[in-house]
């Protein structure tokens, strides 16, 4: 019977888009979802230079197609080459296929179709760059390098072509579905010291897409389902970068340290210069300043973009920092104002800025700082000072040690002083002197928010106002920004808040304090990091202590050595209850002994150890700690890996960075965003 030749299909194209790993090109492909995004747009424009924008990976990278370039749109990055793929060549020595440029791919498509429609095989095409391009059949192809003529070449290179494969689904590639349209929850993520955060050296925009990566999974595994799926929609977390910004050209730190800088031991100084110089930046008022403002208005920054990209987004913001991060917004969280604060502050200039003329006059600065005291208690000073002739402005400039000299008990001297810091600090000028209407106007409002502050901040034991006391090191006062938002929930990796609370004089956290606009806190570390330190022993009482929440396990068990290890303890501390009982039993004291008045140890069994245990764990789960989480426990463990076990020393600093790959810590991350309620185990 005669053969019916093959009947020719049109190649599927996917699109692919260039990102440089280690200065070597790797292509990866777009999802499902974009490359149809893509396809549709491509088809609708007919392929012309028609300048037309698609928004690609969860809205945070936008592709011109004219251009075939790929932007970021939440950071600074490099734009990438993006092509319509359908031909894909691989040496070899080579891991993974290589696209084709649109235009070889468009000469080799017209040679496979020639070639299926006659069905003549064999068939040799040169390519524009040289190379001699075989179709032996539809399933084998292959691409000749170009003949070396200078000299001949080696058996390998004569026998080593490369593979040809027509469309994606004939290639190993992994290519992802795609991110749900619907965004749940927004998160903030800050880094720690240093540009890099984990021990691949990777920046926090890689780290923290790769976090991303593992949420959606642990979403797919754990929280969606068939009756639910369109409820659950994805978590978005956006990188904060403080690290590039405090050392820019800017602000010229590294031009200034580079020049204090010794030559010797070279590497070992840049790295300390790059990494734990920013602890003593963040220690400094100008650097300090600088930090936070960049870390504040980052966030206000992308939380626009981000609704400006996301119209319909209903959900709720969270923010998380690593290390010296967490530290970071663990400052600027105990210094937002609530809303209505803010706005009965804002009312108040307002209204002052309406005064006529004669009732600005009428109202004198020494009149302001009298009902500064009268409204703070501090009235029975008053006489004092305006004895001296000394008014607000004048308060301003005295020192502690002049208020003292002028027989002002050390209380109410340090109260004033707490005070003028923050009044200095909300001037526009730091208190410096000015001349004309702006000076005034800066007076009246000065005044106003000294009253408003006194007011919110009365004199109490509360660790609240950490920032104002003059024992440790103190907190450097700055000005902290305003989020734009009141977030859910802050979430600290790997942090050193307790200890830095600490050196700066604090000693206990107030149970009754709260974050001003922020209602859950979670402090995440792993036993064997060694920046991480506890909060809760800084909450409850000195006789209470209790170990910090064991993280689960993201597959829904404890890890195999853990279990191990506490059925050993379990088994021995039963076996050595039995011999304390059989020991009793044989030295026991006679019932006479007891009538006359002898004692003896009451025996426990193993079996009242083990409900005084349950007992203890049941306790835990309910204990009160505080009100920064609600009430609810605020250090959580992770479990450590096996390996991980041997050598805690060996592991020490690779802890410290475990948190962007660590599915247990995303998890808890999603549980607390999505509810306990809704996370079901992977093999329900």
């Amino acid at each position: 019977m005669d053969q019916y030749p093959e009947q020719y299909e049109t190649v599927q194209y996917h699109w692919f888009y260039n990102q440089q790993e280690r200065g070597r090109d790797s292509w990866q492909p777009f999802s499902r979802k974009d490359s149809c995004r893509l396809e549709e747009a491509h088809e609708r424009v007919g392929g012309g230079d028609v300048d037309v924008v698609v928004a690609t990976e969860g809205r945070r990278y936008d592709v011109r197609l004219a251009e075939r370039l790929r932007y970021a749109v939440y950071w600074e990055q490099e734009p990438s080459e993006v092509r319509r793929c359908s031909w894909f060549h691989k040496g070899n020595k080579e891991m993974t296929y290589t696209p084709h440029t649109e235009a070889v791919s468009n000469l080799l498509e017209e040679a496979y179709m020639v070639s299926v429609t006659l069905s003549e095989w064999r068939r040799h095409l040169v390519l524009p760059t040289g190379e001699n391009v075989i179709l032996h059949n539809p399933k084998l192809m292959t691409q000749h390098p170009v003949p070396c003529r200078d000299f001949p070449p080696s058996p390998s290179e004569r026998t080593q072509p490369r593979t040809l494969k027509r469309g994606v689904e004939n290639i190993s590639v992994e290519i992802p579905q795609g991110e749900p349209d619907t965004v749940d929850h927004l998160v903030f993520m800050v880094h720690g010291i240093g540009p890099a955060c984990d021990l691949r050296m990777r920046g926090i925009v890689q780290c923290v897409n790769e976090f991303r990566s593992t949420s959606l999974a642990l979403i797919s595994s754990h929280f969606s389902s068939v009756e639910d799926a369109s409820d659950i929609g994805c978590v978005e977390f956006l990188p904060i970068n403080w690290h590039k910004v405090l050392h820019s050209e800017t602000t010229g730190v590294d031009r200034d340290i580079e020049r204090i800088t010794l030559p010797s031991i070279s590497r070992l100084r840049q790295f300390g210069n790059d990494t734990v110089l920013d602890l003593f930046f963040y220690n400094s008022a100008t650097y300090c300043q600088t930090i936070v403002d960049t870390v504040g208005s980052e966030i206000n920054r992308l939380h626009s973009i981000f609704l400006q990209r996301q119209p319909h987004f209903s959900g709720g913001v969270s923010v998380a920092g690593h290390s010296l991060g967490s530290l970071i917004l663990f400052d600027l969280l105990t210094n937002q104002k609530p809303e209505s604060q803010g706005t009965d502050l804002e009312k108040t200039a307002l209204q002052q800025e309406d005064l006529s003329p004669s009732s600005k006059s009428s109202r004198s600065s020494l009149k302001s700082l009298e009902e500064v005291l009268l409204s703070s208690g501090l009235e029975d000073h008053l006489k004092v000072l305006q004895r001296e002739e000394i008014d607000l402005e004048a308060l301003m400039l005295c020192s502690e040690r002049d208020l003292k000299d002028l027989g002002i008990p050390l209380g109410p001297c340090k109260k004033i002083m707490s005070y003028m810091k923050k009044l200095k600090y909300h001037s526009p000028a730091g208190g410096a002197d000015q001349t004309g209407p702006r000076s005034q106007t800066t007076e009246r409002n000065n005044s106003s928010e000294l009253c408003t502050l006194i007011q919110e901040c009365p004199p109490t034991t509360s660790a609240v106002a950490y920032q104002h006391f003059d024992v440790g090191i103190g907190q450097v006062s700055v000005h902290y920004p305003q989020f734009s938002f009141h977030p859910k929930a802050f979430f600290a990796l790997g942090s050193p808040i307790g200890m830095f609370l600490t050196v700066r004089g604090l000693k206990r956290i107030d149970p009754g304090y709260s974050f001003p606009t922020c209602g859950s806190f979670y402090n995440i570390f792993h036993p064997f990091d060694p920046v991480a330190y506890r909060i809760e022993p800084m909450i409850l009482p000195p006789d209470v202590c209790v170990p910090p929440m064991l993280i689960p396990h993201h597959k829904g068990r404890k890890r195999m050595h853990l279990e191990l290890k506490e059925g050993l303890t379990r088994v021995g501390s039963d076996l050595l209850g039995s011999l304390r009982m059989v020991w009793q039993s044989f030295s026991s004291v006679p019932a006479s002994a007891l009538a006359e008045g002898g004692a003896t140890e009451t025996a426990v069994s193993p079996a009242d150890e083990m409900e005084d245990c349950l007992a203890d764990q049941e306790e835990e789960k309910v204990l009160t700690v505080g009100r920064l989480n609600r009430g609810r426990r605020i250090d959580y463990v992770l479990q450590e890996k096996p390996i991980e076990s041997f050598n805690e020393y060996l592991f020490a600093i690779q802890s410290h960075l475990c948190y962007w790959e660590s599915e247990d810590t995303a998890l808890l991350l999603l549980r607390e965003i999505y509810g306990e309620e809704t996370c079901k185990s992977p093999s329900q």
